[in-house]
């Protein structure tokens, strides 16, 4: 019988965070962006589906960097 993995606790599936209202307006006014110019996600992407994603919603990916330390990335849930 197959073990349940658990996505998120592999160790090369960096933390995503589901990012609320207040900190995506920050965001965008931070970089001077819309939603319609962030990279996309699917919300059938495996690290995102615990997450209950709605079309929309903004993603907060931050990856362990050998040069940085820690590096942060964004994306927009859309198809």
């Amino acid at each position: 019988m197959a073990k349940d993995v658990v996505i998120h606790h592999h160790m090369f599936v960096p933390k995503h965070v589901l990012m609320n209202e207040d900190e995506v307006q920050h965001l965008l006014s931070r970089f001077n962006i819309s939603k319609k110019q962030m990279p996309a996600i699917s919300p059938k992407d495996p690290a995102v589906k615990e997450l209950n994603v709605k079309m929309g919603d903004v993603i907060k990916i931050t990856r362990n960097s050998p040069t940085q330390g820690k590096s942060e990335f964004y994306r927009v849930v859309r198809e």
